[in-house]
């Protein structure tokens, strides 16, 4: 990391952290959405205004404020007015539906939410209405697509100091139905885009992209990105391929990725006219959250001519490591990349002995990026302050993580996790449906699919996949959750003692 980015990454808040890169260089754009850009300068100057506004509506330090919000340069505007109050934001990925967002809600006790109206064809602000009818306080709803809150920054109260207080809280989906409210700081968010960043080897002189959900943890996570190094990204509000790379081109960018299902989509992009590159200034793609078959490294250099390099991370721990351009293809194509400076990961037997170089076991994490716990739940550490993650791998003697499966019973769908006992729940509720069983299964564009393994009720009629898609739509179970494979079985295998499924072995059977 270069001694400004170093010096930046020392901010204790994300508000300081604005504040000091404006002051740098106020006049270099920040994001850039089709012909609109937000400089640096704009950020600290418009975020202002807007949490003025905010602040005039009631929003103070430690207010719960919700948002469900796609990645436009408002929600970026919306999500840092509300870092200079100091208020706790919590984010709602946009595709989520009744069920994630009415939890999200109760759970955080959010006293405002912040909904983009009807948007891609879903009425949101009529969700708001249903999923919070009956709560004693339900939250205050605001519509922030396109018009923000404004008012005077002269109203405002100092910005917040401590970036060691609770101001973010992130859902993910575990072994439970039920998300699970992810508790970040400043600091900790700070501290897993500064080692992003300095893995990747970024300057100044790079062109980013986001074209994953700002509601993500990836989305102030890469923010710090650029804060740090004082360069842009370009921002898509929803993601095609076809309508990105015209963008791609037109702005120059270099460094883009996502997931391995981006990864896939880039190749199929490129496959299409093979001799031409797909986008002459691209020199890096690199993104993480879903396993990485070797074979896609290996055909993405090969046949774009870039690099590739993916990590590790989730939303408890954004950033633990991550492939550096200068790795080995071996090192690349094989692992996770190496955890950066200051994060501990120890490869642990299930009563949490370390174990030695290339042995498998659990993994566990200590450092400043990692969260500070759950919403409501007991605490996922250990004695050693460790965060038991549930992740099963080894580590090289170089230090490369290798992860070889897990624990938990989630899939990840395009780098998004997905409760398996979530859908089972549902299923077991359909009147054709006996027993099921839901799995990931291997998948080179999505990481993992979503794969239904149902036992039949006697006398019912075969179950088909739209049937079963259309069924779980209608309970409520968000669109990325659905599965896209099912298969009829006469029993599923279970074990002699409690009779539990053994998925492994459906996993066998049908990830062929």
């Amino acid at each position: 990391m270069n001694e400004t980015a170093h010096a930046l990454g020392a901010s204790g808040t994300f508000w300081e952290l604005i504040e000091r890169r404006a002051a740098l260089t106020p006049d270099r754009a920040f994001l850039i959405q089709d012909d609109r850009t937000l400089t640096f300068g704009g950020l600290r100057d418009r975020a202002e205004r807007v949490a003025a506004g905010l602040y005039a509506l009631g929003v103070r330090p430690g207010t719960v404020v919700a948002w469900q919000l796609p990645t436009r340069l408002e929600t970026a505007l919306l999500s840092f007015a509300l870092a200079r109050i100091g208020a706790v934001q919590t984010p709602v990925i946009p595709f989520y539906r009744d069920r994630e967002v009415g939890f999200a809600l109760r759970e955080s006790q959010a006293e405002f939410f912040a909904v983009p109206g009807t948007w891609r064809g879903f009425d949101h602000t009529a969700m708001a209405a249903r999923v919070t009818e009956g709560l004693d306080r339900p939250p205050h709803v605001l519509e922030a697509y396109d018009t923000l809150p404004d008012g005077d920054p002269a109203t405002l109260p100092p910005p917040p100091t401590d970036g060691t207080a609770v101001r973010w809280i992130y859902w993910t989906s575990g072994t439970t139905s039920d998300p699970k409210g992810v508790l970040h700081t400043d600091r900790s968010l700070i501290a897993g885009g500064a080692c992003l960043a300095h893995a990747l080897h970024l300057s100044p002189d790079d062109v980013g992209s986001m074209a994953f959900p700002f509601a993500h943890v990836a989305g102030p996570d890469y923010s710090v990105m650029l804060l740090l190094y004082g360069f842009p990204a370009v921002l898509f509000e929803h993601f095609t391929m076809a309508d990105a790379v015209p963008e791609y081109r037109r702005h120059g960018v270099t460094v883009a990725g996502g997931s391995t299902a981006f990864y896939s989509m880039f190749l199929a992009e490129q496959r299409k006219a093979p001799d031409v590159p797909l986008i002459p200034t691209l020199r890096l793609l690199a993104g993480g959250g879903a396993p990485k078959p070797p074979e896609i490294y290996h055909a993405v250099v090969r046949e774009m001519g870039v690099q590739l390099t993916h990590g590790y991370g989730m939303t408890e721990v954004p950033m633990i490591t991550m492939g550096a351009p200068d790795d080995t293809p071996e090192h690349l194509a094989e692992t996770e990349g190496r955890p950066p400076s200051g994060m501990e990961v120890r490869i642990t037997d299930e009563d949490g002995k370390q174990l030695p170089y290339g042995t498998d076991g659990e993994v566990r994490l200590r450092g400043e990026a990692v969260c500070q716990g759950y919403l409501g739940a007991p605490s996922p550490f250990d004695e050693d302050g460790f965060l038991i993650t549930g992740d099963v791998g080894h580590v090289l003697p170089s230090g490369h993580v290798v992860l070889t499966g897990r624990l938990k019973d989630i899939i990840i769908r395009k780098g998004e996790n997905i409760s398996a006992k979530e859908i089972e729940d549902l299923l077991a509720r359909h009147p054709a449906v006996g027993d099921a069983a839901v799995i990931g299964l291997p998948d080179a564009s999505r990481g993992e699919r979503v794969c239904a393994v149902v036992e039949q009720r006697e006398g019912a009629s075969a179950l088909t996949l739209p049937e079963l898609t259309a069924y779980l739509r209608g309970e409520g179970l968000s669109v990325h959750k659905l599965p896209e494979q099912l298969e009829i079985v006469d029993a599923l295998p279970r074990n002699e003692t409690l009779r539990k499924v053994l998925k492994y072995r459906l996993r066998e059977r049908f990830g062929g």
